[in-house]
């Protein structure tokens, strides 16, 4: 949703909003060429109201503030040189926007592996173009954050991460020759809500580096990632199929059937942290789960029947979890411009 244009403000304010996602299954296939080298292959996640939130103001140098870290510099690209504000400079330089402050905040974990940064990414975008007047289309903006990021950690991105922040709700991305295909599922997502935990480990992760392994085997024709991606896109066909016939059982075990591929792909993506409490949710009822993101810590995501949740939810904790509020949520992203 966005705002309709009105007279320019002196001193605008403009505040975005986007989502973070729990993907269910089929991530990494959305880093091309990965998702067209095994036809029916998609990507399913949800987005979750765990928000991350842009605001802007015109200023007399650039200043990114984040928590209690702060970063101040004359130009964009100094702010790209900085590791704290980075990807805000690298956004604000490509986008050629004059000095701003910049306030950032999340909801998710740092590392949690719920797409954060890819949020804040469109988030700024979609921020920064309302301050200029004017507004690109949501392929345009997923496409520029991507290529961005790209640039930025120098390693092939996907797009998984930023449609839900765009659009809210359940997704399928389906790759095809010619382009992905972003379908919005019709899904009963209070249902959904009822049955999902996400739990953050307390391990930060580094999606880019597991991920530009696997590209790296899948490209040099290793026949077992070969087959392990097979696997994966078959497992994801059907989590489309299972979400929007809201048959959650069968998706819960579809997304652990889908950890049990994923976690061979490469070393690192399994660790003892997400493989404790997998196993004793499994163990407390749970149809199944996986780690968000690319492993190697961050948050899981657990399917459960609704009355078995909260007890869960108490055993996760009790390992050491930090079981996050977390529902699925509709609504997309959000831009305004506060005068």
């Amino acid at each position: 949703m966005e705002p309709s244009r009105g007279p320019d403000s002196p001193n605008p304010v403009v505040r975005a909003r986007a989502w973070c996602r729990v993907d269910l299954a089929g991530g990494t296939l959305d880093i091309w060429p990965l998702g067209v080298l095994h036809p029916g292959a998609a990507t399913v996640n949800l987005a979750v109201d765990l928000a991350v939130t842009v605001t802007l103001r015109p200023a007399e140098t650039y200043r990114v503030e984040q928590g209690e870290a702060s970063v101040e510099a004359a130009s964009a690209e100094e702010l790209a040189a900085h590791p704290e504000s980075a990807l805000v400079g690298t956004v604000l330089g490509e986008l050629g926007t004059p000095p701003v402050a910049v306030e950032l905040r999340s909801e998710s974990p740092r590392g949690g592996g719920l797409g954060a940064s890819s949020a804040m990414a469109v988030a700024l975008i979609a921020a920064a173009e309302e301050l200029a007047g004017g507004a690109s289309s949501a392929e345009q903006r997923a496409a520029l954050a991507r290529d961005l990021e790209a640039r930025l950690m120098g390693l092939p991105t996907g797009t998984q991460d930023h449609w839900p922040a765009l659009l809210g709700g359940a997704l399928a991305l389906h790759h095809r020759p010619g382009g992905s295909r972003v379908e919005s599922l019709a899904v009963d997502l209070q249902a959904v809500g009822e049955s999902l935990l996400v739990v953050y480990t307390g391990v930060s992760h580094f999606s880019a580096g597991q991920n530009w392994q696997v590209i790296r085997r899948r490209l040099d024709g290793e026949a077992e990632i070969g087959e392990l991606f097979a696997g994966i896109a078959g497992v994801s066909a059907q989590a489309v199929e299972a979400l929007v016939a809201g048959d959650l059982p069968r998706l819960g075990r579809l997304v652990g059937m889908e950890w049990e591929l994923r976690r061979r792909l490469a070393p690192g993506i399994s660790v003892p942290a997400v493989e404790d409490l997998l196993d004793a949710a499994r163990e407390a009822g749970a149809w199944g789960g996986k780690a968000c993101g690319a492993g190697g810590g961050g948050c899981i995501a657990v399917l459960a029947p609704p009355q078995r949740r909260s007890a869960i939810a108490d055993r996760l904790a009790d390992l050491g979890g930090r079981v996050l509020a977390a529902a699925p949520v509709a609504g997309p992203l959000v831009v305004e411009r506060l005068e």
